[in-house]
């Protein structure tokens, strides 16, 4: 709530749709200790603003890192749930994934054996 009202602070009420949908969800959650969210969110905007340039840079990436790792973004991949390495998108259909491997090995193997007749083919012409 306090980075949510602290962003908003920040860029003067231009957020993302997502994030007003979170920002009134939680003004209307909590909304008993609202004052209290956004007495600390302008605390922390001010302490921000008399750090040095590169310090509040610095800070600003960690904060806006660990948001999207811990809270990602609709429409973004969790890297959390996936992991790093990953090969295929994790929001396709696991049925189009088998579709594809089954496309894949049948053509793997047609050309193996027509290949494989073009070789015996050669071999009894010759």
């Amino acid at each position: 709530a306090i980075y949510l009202a602290k962003k908003n602070i920040k860029r003067k009420g231009i957020l993302e749709e997502y994030e007003k949908e979170h920002y009134n969800m939680l003004n209307q959650k909590i909304n008993y200790k609202w004052d209290f969210v956004i007495m600390q969110a302008k605390e922390q905007y001010k302490a921000g603003k008399e750090r040095k340039k590169e310090d509040r840079y610095a800070l600003d990436c960690q904060e806006r890192a660990y948001w999207l790792v811990n809270r990602t973004p609709p429409g973004m991949q969790d890297v959390l749930e996936y992991g790093v390495d990953r090969v295929t998108d994790p929001n396709e259909n696991k049925v189009t994934q088998v579709r594809q491997l089954f496309v894949f090995v049948f053509f793997f193997f047609y050309s193996h054996l027509l290949n494989l007749f073009r070789r015996t083919q050669a071999v009894s012409l010759g």
